[in-house]
C-alpha cells in the first residue's frame, strides 16, 4: 500500500488514516467519525481541528455516505485486503436485549462486559443507553447484589455507571422511589471484594453524581454507617480522583446538621486534618476545608479539632499559601476557633504557630475586603491576649493595633 498514491480527501484530518466511517460536522469538513467522537467527547475539545470554529458537543455529525462509497471503491480497485466499513451504530433495541440478558445468571458478567464496552467507545453509545433505561437497569443489579450479598459484576456495573449518566430529573426520581440506592452503595464501600480499590472508587464517584443532585429529602434520610465507610475509604485511600469525590459528596451533605454531628461521631475531623497534612492538590485542600469549617460550626467539632496537635499550625499554614477559595474557609475556621474555643492556652498556641503573623499578612496582602476585616476582628478580639506575649515585638504589635482599633 505504501506504493499506492491514496486521494487526499480519503484521509481523515484528525488520524491521517483512510476513513471508515466519514462523517462531516457542522463546520463543513469531514472526518473519521471515531476520531472526531474522541476529539469532541474524549478530549474535551469544542474547536474544530481544521477550521478552528466553535464545534459544540450536540452538534450533529452527517454521514458522508458518497465519500464512503467513493472509498469503498478505490479500495476494491486498489485490490487493497481490507476494505474499510464503519461499525454498525449501537441501536435501542440492542440495548434492550442486552438489558434482558443482564437479568440470566449464565450471560451476566458477559452481558455487562460489553456494555461496559460500548459505554467506552463514544457518547452516541452512552445517549442510546441512556434512551433505553439502562441507568434505571444498572440500580436495580446493584440493588439485587446487594440483597442477595453477591459481588460478582459489581465492578463493571459500577464503571458503566460512572459512564452512562442520566438527566437529574431521573436521579431524582430514582432516589425518591427506592432508598436501597443509598443503602446499596453504602454495603458495597464497607465489602472487601477482589479489586476493591478500583471498585470503592467507582462507588464514590456515583455517589458523587446521586447526592450533589439528591433533594434535602434524602440528605435527612443518610445514616451513620454512610458517614462511617465514607471516612473508613478515606482512611484505606483511593485514587485522587475518589478522594475528591468522597470530599465532595461530605461537603454537600453538610447542609443539615444533622448530617455533621454524624461526620464528627465518624472521626471526620481528624482523618480530614491527616489527609491535608499530606499536602494534597488544590482542590483536595479546598474540599477539606470547606467541610472542616462546616464541622467547626459545632462544639464537638471544634474539640475535635483542636484535639489534634496539628490543626491549629496546619490552618495557619494553608492561609495565603493555596487559593483564595481555601484563604476563605481557613479564616473562617480561625475565627470560629478563636470566638467559640479561644481559651488562653489555644490563643497562645496561635501566637507560637504564626497565626498572629498570617494574620497581619492578610491585612497587608491583596486579599479581598471581608477577609481583611475578619482578620482586623480577630486580631481586635485577643489584642489583650497577643500585646503581653513575647512571642510578638512591642512595635509590631502596635503598628497593626492602629489598624484595626
Amino acid at each position: 500500500m505504501d506504493d499506492i498514491e491514496i486521494p487526499q480527501y480519503f484521509i481523515c484530518p484528525i488520524s491521517l488514516q483512510i476513513m471508515k466511517d466519514p462523517v462531516t460536522a457542522i463546520t463543513g469538513i469531514t472526518y473519521d467519525r471515531e476520531s472526531i467522537e474522541h476529539w469532541v467527547f474524549q478530549e474535551e475539545n469544542n474547536l474544530c481541528p481544521v477550521t478552528k470554529q466553535p464545534l459544540p458537543r450536540d452538534s450533529d455529525l452527517t454521514p458522508n455516505h458518497t465519500l464512503r462509497r467513493l472509498i469503498q471503491s478505490w479500495c476494491t480497485q486498489n485490490a487493497l485486503d481490507r476494505i474499510p466499513t464503519p461499525k454498525p451504530p449501537l441501536n435501542k433495541v440492542h440495548v434492550l436485549n442486552l438489558i434482558r440478558d443482564l437479568w440470566l445468571p449464565k450471560l451476566q458478567l458477559k452481558t455487562l462486559r460489553k456494555l461496559e464496552i460500548f459505554a467506552v467507545e463514544h457518547e452516541r453509545n452512552r445517549k442510546c443507553m441512556v434512551e433505553a433505561g439502562l441507568v434505571k437497569a444498572m440500580w436495580l443489579f446493584v440493588i439485587s447484589c446487594h440483597k442477595r450479598g453477591e459481588t460478582m459484576g459489581l465492578e463493571e456495573a459500577l464503571s458503566i455507571m460512572c459512564l452512562v449518566r442520566g438527566p437529574s430529573s431521573e436521579t431524582k426520581l430514582l432516589l425518591s422511589e427506592n432508598e436501597q440506592i443509598l443503602d446499596s452503595l453504602t454495603w458495597v464501600l464497607g465489602r472487601d471484594i477482589d479489586n476493591h480499590y478500583t471498585v470503592k472508587n467507582h462507588a464514590m464517584l456515583v455517589l458523587k453524581g446521586i447526592i450533589g443532585k439528591a433533594s434535602s429529602n434524602v440528605l435527612e434520610k443518610l445514616k451513620p454507617e454512610f458517614f462511617e465507610r465514607i471516612v473508613g475509604v478515606l482512611r484505606e485511600g483511593i485514587s485522587q480522583q475518589g478522594i475528591n469525590a468522597a470530599l465532595q459528596i461530605m461537603l454537600d451533605a453538610c447542609l443539615l446538621r444533622r448530617n455533621r454531628i454524624m461526620m464528627i461521631e465518624s472521626g471526620a475531623v481528624f482523618e480530614l486534618i491527616e489527609l491535608e497534612l499530606g499536602s494534597p492538590e488544590k482542590k483536595t485542600s479546598e474540599l477539606i476545608l470547606g467541610i472542616l469549617f462546616h464541622l467547626c460550626s459545632c462544639a464537638d467539632g471544634r474539640a475535635q479539632f483542636l484535639s489534634h496537635s496539628a490543626s491549629v499550625a496546619l490552618i495557619t499554614k494553608r492561609l495565603l499559601t493555596v487559593s483564595p477559595a481555601a484563604d476563605d474557609r481557613a479564616l473562617l475556621i480561625i475565627s470560629i476557633i478563636c470566638k467559640f474555643s479561644g481559651t488562653p492556652l489555644v490563643i497562645q498556641e496561635m501566637l507560637k504557630v504564626g497565626t498572629f503573623a498570617k494574620l497581619c499578612m492578610v491585612l497587608q496582602g491583596d486579599c479581598a475586603t471581608y477577609l481583611k476585616d475578619k482578620a482586623k476582628e480577630i486580631l481586635r478580639e485577643h489584642s489583650n491576649v497577643w500585646k503581653n506575649s513575647p512571642c510578638i515585638e512591642v512595635r509590631t504589635f502596635s503598628q497593626y493595633l492602629k489598624q484595626v482599633l
